[in-house]
């Protein structure tokens, strides 16, 4: 990231907090480089076990280059999606932890390596995020190789049980 691009995101990600200045200095003095910041404002942020994480993240960036926002943490076993606020009220299903209106994120300082939580795809100012609609379809095809490189083939399918966006269309 260039140094206007780093400035952009950290400017877009800090408008959420309560207090933006005290969040921008958070991060330049913090030694971990991470801030805590309220969902629901700007962004929601779904996050899927790295199971199925990095396989969606793999198809995703198929699909788009630079879908938006992921971050990655905790040893890599969990990734957080960037998608539209209302998102997380509207998700249905399992295996997808949605943080959203009224809850928090560890989020590190965009191009810096932090303590725990890092940016496969860091924000770019500009305030785009991942398309829910899309996250959701691969997410499905993630699912679907997955079982069938284990040899599970898709029988079995569980309609309504696989986590998804309700409401998709809009």
């Amino acid at each position: 990231m260039t140094g206007s691009e780093v400035r952009a995101a950290v400017e877009w990600l800090a408008s959420v907090a309560p207090d933006p200045a005290a969040c921008r200095w958070e991060w330049e003095r913090n030694p971990q480089g991470i801030a805590l910041l309220p969902a629901g404002r700007r962004w929601d942020v779904l996050v899927l076990p790295r199971e199925l994480g990095y396989p969606t993240f793999d198809v995703l960036t198929r699909l788009v280059g630079r879908p938006g926002p992921v971050l990655s943490g905790f040893g890599d076993g969990r990734m957080g999606f960037f998608v539209p606020p209302g998102t997380v009220a509207r998700w249905i299903g399992t295996g997808v932890r949605g943080v959203g209106l009224g809850t928090w994120i560890l989020v590190p300082y965009p191009g810096r390596a932090s303590g725990g939580v890092r940016w496969l795809i860091p924000p770019d100012g500009s305030g785009a995020l991942i398309d829910a609609a899309l996250l959701e379809l691969a997410m499905h095809e993630a699912a679907a190789v997955t079982a069938t490189a284990r040899g599970g083939g898709l029988g079995g399918s569980r309609d309504g049980d696989g986590g998804g966006w309700s409401g998709a269309g809009g």
